[in-house]
């Protein structure tokens, strides 16, 4: 017959699918029953809504079936009460809101990927670059951080809604599991639906989107942040001292002309830059084979060799992704080119940076070494 320590065990390795802790620790069971081998599980849902209900009732049958001695299962579902839920989100993000990526401890690598225009296919890249880092197995998140023009949920296959507790955000999964936050879900007119803030409402919401989203433990944090060096930009560089800048450019001339300026942000804020990508580059002609610069050419090695001679430092041309028209029918369709066609050229090279990007081990700056002086003799 099976004990109830199993079963609490079992059910120990059962995780929220939105927030990604065990329901034990999240305060989620709330009885076991056992009947010689019928088993009954009482499971406390966040909020009565919840969209993951189906989903942790087979994790939680599944857990429990597999035990020795376990004959049948049956689960029940409540809703958790104000109070439980406040408890909850303290023991997740503590009492105050903060970011938790701006600590001096923290082991997430943030990336702000800008650009000096639109229409040079910033947030294609932003999009392919984390289902690229999901597919090597790290927890990725992206902050669609263009408020005005979001595009990554469609881009990225998000379909679902965040849920709330008691004011913390569960943000929704994409392509691989990449959490995704963005504006549109908070938009009552949906997709058509215009955003007309200035400065400081463009700020706070950032600044929620970073706060008060439950991220769980990621590797890789992506900011999607809008064309130019406006509000946002200026935003993300206070709010996420920490983070990197990855310039996107054409090889055009006039767009990497504009992509300096969006790097020298970096420089005003004292971020380091990552490095430039330059999309849309040649590609074979499709009757002769000869490569075609149908924006020019050398775009992006420019932007990288003045950024690096202004801020004294390198700041490499990390990609020159081909121009190939399935990584825009992708974005269309929420299908990555990365994971549609991992083999395409422009995939590649991706993929490509991706790994540079998302396996470069962080450094010791501002980090907390937990070291305490030792007592003199």
């Amino acid at each position: 017959m099976p004990t109830r320590e199993r079963i609490e065990a079992a059910l120990a390795e059962v995780q929220d699918p939105e927030i990604r802790r065990p329901i034990t620790e999240l305060g989620m069971v709330k009885d076991i029953r056992i009947d010689g081998g019928d088993v009954h599980v009482e499971v406390y849902l966040t909020v009565a809504g919840c969209p993951m209900r189906e989903e942790i009732t087979a994790r939680v049958t599944n857990a429990v079936r597999a035990l020795d001695g376990v004959t049948a299962v049956t689960v029940g579902l409540d809703v958790m009460s104000e109070e439980q839920r406040k408890a909850m989100r303290a023991s997740l993000a503590g009492p105050e809101r903060e970011i938790p990526f701006s600590k001096p401890g923290s082991l997430t690598r943030v990336y702000l990927i800008a650009s000096g225009k639109g229409g040079v296919g910033k947030s294609s890249v932003t999009a392919n670059l984390a289902a690229a880092m999901a597919a090597d197995g790290l927890a990725v998140g992206v902050v669609d951080a263009d408020v005005y023009g979001h595009s990554i949920p469609r881009m990225l296959g998000v379909t679902q809604l965040p849920t709330m507790v008691e004011g913390l955000i569960m943000p929704p999964t994409g392509t691989g599991g990449v959490r995704v936050i963005s504006m549109l879900p908070f938009k009552p007119g949906g997709v058509t639906q215009p955003v007309t803030w200035r400065g400081p409402m463009l700020h706070r919401a950032l600044q929620q989107f970073l706060s008060d989203v439950w991220w769980g433990d990621l590797d890789v944090l992506l900011l999607d942040l809008p064309p130019g060096t406006g509000d946002v930009a200026i935003s993300a560089a206070q709010l996420l001292p920490n983070a990197e800048v990855v310039v996107v450019t054409t090889p055009q001339e006039a767009a990497a002309e504009v992509a300096v300026r969006a790097g020298m942000v970096a420089k005003e804020t004292n971020q380091r830059l990552a490095g430039v990508i330059e999309n849309m580059s040649g590609f074979p002609c499709p009757h002769c084979g000869e490569p075609v610069d149908l924006f020019g050419s050398g775009g992006g090695q420019r932007v990288a060799h003045v950024l690096s001679t202004a801020v004294n430092a390198e700041v490499p041309l990390l990609g020159r992704i081909p121009f190939d028209v399935r990584l825009r029918e992708g974005g269309d369709v929420g299908a990555p080119l990365v994971v549609a066609a991992p083999t395409a050229p422009a995939a590649e090279v991706l993929r490509s940076i991706a790994g540079r990007l998302g396996k470069r081990p962080r450094g010791l700056s501002g980090m907390s070494l937990g070291l305490t002086p030792a007592s003199r003799f």
